[in-house]
């Protein structure tokens, strides 16, 4: 930000369209097809949920491309529901340096690494839907 800026200069409203344009355009987007943006998106839209903080956390689910597509579909309807936390996403490409280029990560977001029950809550529901190899992963503790 330019020195002479002030957050209130900011064109909120602009940055809420792209935000919006970004999830209108990750709703529809299969991950095996995409390699224009790294990670596609999906946000809670049902149920409160606490606003993250800075002790947020994630679940780390490793995919393939083989089997990305369906467990994205899974996550990202289990995470609209509010069945999950705040926000889930899914790597389109391998990462930088990545071993095997068929890799893909899932992501699925905490509020507060600090809240043990909220984190294994989230554990729980993507194990009973089936997912293994899961790895929880704080931002800071």
């Amino acid at each position: 930000m330019p020195k002479d800026e002030q957050p209130s200069d900011l064109n909120l409203d602009l940055i809420q369209m792209v935000q919006r344009a970004r999830m209108l355009h990750d709703a529809a987007a299969r991950p095996s097809e995409l390699a224009a943006v790294y990670w596609i998106e999906a946000k809670r839209t049902e149920g409160d949920y606490p606003a993250p903080t800075a002790n947020a956390g994630e679940w780390r689910i490793p995919l393939t491309i083989e089997n990305v597509d369906a467990v994205w579909a899974q996550v990202k309807a289990l995470t609209l529901a509010g069945k999950l936390g705040y926000k889930s996403k899914v790597s389109t490409r391998p990462a930088a340096g990545q071993a095997d280029p068929q890799e893909r990560l899932l992501c699925v977001r905490t509020y507060d690494a600090r809240d043990s029950n909220d984190v294994e809550r989230v554990g729980q529901t993507l194990r009973d839907s089936g997912l293994s190899g899961l790895d929880y992963v704080a931002d800071k503790t």
